[in-house]
């Protein structure tokens, strides 16, 4: 654990890539194989599932420090973070448990189906053996919470430096259904076991937002222009007559979509599609929000799968047969998907509608309007273009319409985590309804550190009520938000759920008298 630890100092104490990536390799020279896949694993999602409540520790960790429970409240809201917060109250150790990673990882896996006492023993000797940082990643393995500041892209990159292989090999096995006790480190940085699973997902072609003037794009015609929906990106795989469904956050979600999956068992052959999942009705692609209602349960029931019927907007075709065509140009691997469409017409599998147009001003009304059909934009893809392994600037690129807005008060606020615990950075916001008020979304993003400070210095002075973490303060910030796309929810006071919102200014020069009503934002839903 002692190197693990080390790892986790070094990547937390930097926001440099580079030394990021030297930290990382400097860790894989020194850990043991098995300790290797367990890093891999728990740096791309693979986490085991908690097996110890949380609330069990926080009451553990209070018999041992007999702290009242609201000194323990006002420290974990100062904290913001419960794996922190406990690593920091608890007394020091009184010796020292020297496992590696991996052991750390069984022993916390077999705390599955041990009793309360049992857990609580293990918990307990584990504390009084750990220093702090050891203590503080115990406490987020076992809580299930263990998340750092490493993108994807920096881990392939380190690894790519460090095994010599190529980052499109090591991504692509990286990905998929492999799990850390049943792979050598070997074999899965060599990519020694991809062709044998069926389920292996490729690594999705990624796209940038447009940054450049459509003319010098050049030729229009070496374009091939899409619609960008605003569904589940998936990949459709069917290998020997078995179907997976992967999204794009290297999430197998094939049994959340089972007409799909059905429809794909009835085609013939064996493929790799790419495409959109949306909800669709009467030939209207829905507002994501219905779509969201069929997400993550674990019964379907006829009526759901009645009342938001799901299709795939296929946009490509990444293998036919076992060939791997990403190196084929998107024109080429277009027409061998219309091929295989059009011989087997499957009823809720469509092809992505190509856009036709003349000249790129014709294209910038097109996009304009776009969002009349519940699209997010436009993509444009080069019909020369190889299918990347994640993003190449310059052959995709994707062009949304400009986002929604609504001007909103901040009647909540939150601390954050790591270094902004010390600030509220976690907003919730309201708009009118009627003469009260109604909360309507929370954001995380778009203000400075000058701005945050500004704040956090007003949460402190205008403070009403507190609820644990959480502040009300009076309701006289105003900030403008933006969101992607609207609808209808019951999760939420307002009837409303606001797609990816964020904030987009503080609106100093407005009162909270002028922010938008309710009933007004209601009518930006389609």
């Amino acid at each position: 654990m002692k190197h693990f630890a080390d790892l986790i100092n070094a990547l937390e104490s930097t926001n440099k890539t580079n030394a990021k990536i030297d930290a990382i390799i400097d860790y894989l020279e020194r850990a043991p194989d098995e300790d290797k896949v367990w890093f891999i694993a728990l740096f791309t999602g693979k986490r085991p599932k908690r097996n110890v409540n949380t609330n069990y520790m926080k009451e553990w960790a209070l018999e041992i420090t007999k702290l009242p429970f609201w000194l323990f409240q006002e420290s974990y809201s100062s904290v913001g973070d419960l794996g922190e917060t406990l690593s920091l109250i608890l007394p020091p150790p009184n010796e020292k448990i020297d496992r590696t990673l991996s052991q750390w990882m069984l022993e916390i896996i077999d705390l599955k189906g041990k009793t309360d006492a049992e857990k609580k023993n293990f918990v307990l000797n584990s504390w009084n053996g750990l220093d702090y940082t050891e203590r503080l990643i115990f406490n987020k393995l076992l809580g299930g919470s263990f998340r750092i500041g490493v993108s994807d892209k920096t881990l392939i990159n380190a690894l790519t430096k460090f095994s010599n292989q190529e980052s499109s090999t090591l991504t692509h096995s990286l990905m998929g259904k492999w799990q850390p006790d049943e792979i050598s480190f070997k074999e899965l940085i060599s990519a020694e076991k991809i062709n044998p699973d069926n389920s292996k997902p490729y690594p999705f072609c990624l796209a940038y937002p447009l940054e450049k003037e459509l003319e010098e794009l050049g030729d229009p015609d070496e374009w091939q222009i899409e619609y960008k929906w605003d569904g589940i990106r998936g990949q459709i795989i069917k290998r020997n007559d078995e179907v997976f469904i992967w999204s794009r956050g290297e999430e197998l979600i094939t049994e959340q979509f089972p007409e799909i999956t059905e429809t794909i068992k009835q085609m013939n052959g064996n493929f790799v599609l790419d495409g959109e999942i949306l909800a669709v009705k009467d030939s209207k692609v829905l507002n994501f929000n219905e779509l969201q209602k069929r997400l993550n349960r674990k019964t379907l029931t006829k009526k759901m799968l009645s009342e938001i019927p799901i299709e795939v907007f296929v946009y490509d075709l990444l293998e036919l047969e076992n060939n791997d065509l990403r190196e084929k140009p998107i024109a080429a691997r277009r027409a061998m998907l219309e091929e295989l469409l059009l011989n087997e017409d499957p009823e809720n599998i469509k092809l992505s509608q190509i856009i036709d147009f003349e000249n790129w001003n014709e294209l910038n009304e097109i996009r304009e309007n776009s969002r009349e059909i519940n699209s997010e934009g436009l993509m444009l893809k080069q019909k020369k273009s190889p299918y990347h392994s994640g993003r190449k600037k310059g052959d995709w690129w994707k062009w949304k319409i400009n986002p929604l807005t609504i001007d909103a008060v901040l009647i909540y606020a939150q601390k954050g985590s790591g270094r902004r615990s010390a600030y509220y950075t976690d907003y919730t916001f309201a708009v009118k309804k009627g003469d009260s008020l109604v909360t309507i979304a929370k954001a995380y993003s778009g203000l400075t550190d000058k701005e945050i400070m500004e704040v956090s210095k007003f949460v402190n002075k205008n403070a009403i009520e507190k609820f644990g973490p959480v502040r009300t303060v009076k309701a006289e910030l105003v900030f403008e938000i933006a969101f992607e796309g609207i609808g209808f929810s019951n999760r939420h006071k307002s009837g409303v759920a606001l797609r990816f919102p964020r904030i987009v200014r503080w609106r100093k020069d407005k009162t909270a008298d002028e922010i938008d009503d309710l009933e007004e934002i209601k009518k930006l839903i389609q």
